[in-house]
């Protein structure tokens, strides 16, 4: 099919990949504008456009697309589908109305379950026992759409967002194949009015823990921002950032190291950590952090 793919992050890369080996013109990439990051604040691409210039495609990336000029651009590349995964840009309608057989949406979550711009961290920090995803029809709603297909697959205990993350890229590059595929047969189911929540975005106030709280909480917290923006609790006058956890047994006052081995009381219950990450340095697992950051029995942790 003759194709524009509008995508900006990681989570995106792989969707693109799948795309064009099953050989689909993809005529344009669409995704965020290149942004100042690193120590020398150069401007960075995004993971998509580094990765659709290697594989020798066009790509736009507009500030906005509510422009005529913009939208004269994408109308004038007749696609069949224009297929989207977190391109980051509200899509006018018409934008959605240019495409032959409209946009197609690859959303991280079992909709109407968790609409809007986390889905996977907050699928995590709400203990949901399953995610997946969907394969929408676009409108002009937040992720209302109807959808053409669905997948779901279980939450590990002790997973984190970035694990889920790469699980659900690869599901929803898979998803999208199958959803070409069969595009003049499948029907679009509207999403149920009972169920919807929304996932809004990350706020890193989010990312302070409250160890007064039960474990199996503070273990989602933890997951849930990992690895980004992390957790984050005090040790002594240094912020250690928390990105592993599961919740254990044991007990005593929130916020007190209850042996050596990392496992930290909650209001109930305890977590052991499984991984962590000192400031200015990399994440670690327990075991190699604790070698050079000890965090002994008795250790008081927070504010």
């Amino acid at each position: 099919m003759r194709l524009v793919f509008m995508g900006s992050p990681e989570f995106s890369v792989p969707v693109l990949d799948a795309l064009h080996a099953a050989g689909h013109e993809i005529v344009c990439v669409y995704c965020q504008p290149p942004r100042p990051a690193g120590r020398g604040k150069k401007d960075r691409p995004t993971p998509v456009q580094a990765r659709a210039e290697t594989l020798g495609l066009p790509v736009r990336h507009p500030v906005s697309l509510k422009g005529e000029a913009e939208q004269s651009e994408f109308a004038a590349l007749n696609a069949d589908v224009a297929v989207v995964v977190a391109y980051g840009l509200i899509l006018p309608q018409a934008i959605l109305d240019a495409p032959a057989q409209g946009c197609l949406n690859i959303h991280a979550s079992l909709l109407p379950r968790w609409r809007g711009a986390a889905p996977i961290h907050r699928a995590i920090m709400a203990g949901d026992a399953q995610t997946g995803v969907c394969i929408m029809r676009m409108e002009a709603g937040l992720d209302t759409g109807p959808v053409l297909l669905r997948e779901a697959l279980d939450i590990g205990d002790d997973e984190t967002t970035g694990g889920l993350h790469d699980r659900l890229s690869a599901l929803g590059a898979r998803l999208i194949g199958a959803a070409l595929d069969r595009l003049d047969t499948l029907s679009p189911v509207p999403q149920p009015e009972d169920g919807v929540t929304y996932a809004a975005k990350i706020d890193k106030a989010e990312a302070a823990i409250d160890w007064s709280r039960p474990a199996p909480e503070v273990s989602r917290q933890i997951r849930g921002l990992s690895p980004f923006p992390g957790a984050w609790t005090l040790h002594g006058a240094d912020r250690l950032k928390l990105l592993g956890a599961r919740v254990t047994g044991g007990q005593g006052t929130p916020g007190t190291a209850l042996d050596d081995a990392f496992t930290i009381a909650c209001g109930t219950g305890a977590v052991q950590v499984t991984r962590a990450q000192r400031a200015g340095k990399g994440a670690q697992d327990v075991e190699v952090f604790l070698r050079g950051h000890p965090v002994p029995k008795g250790t008081t942790l927070g504010g």
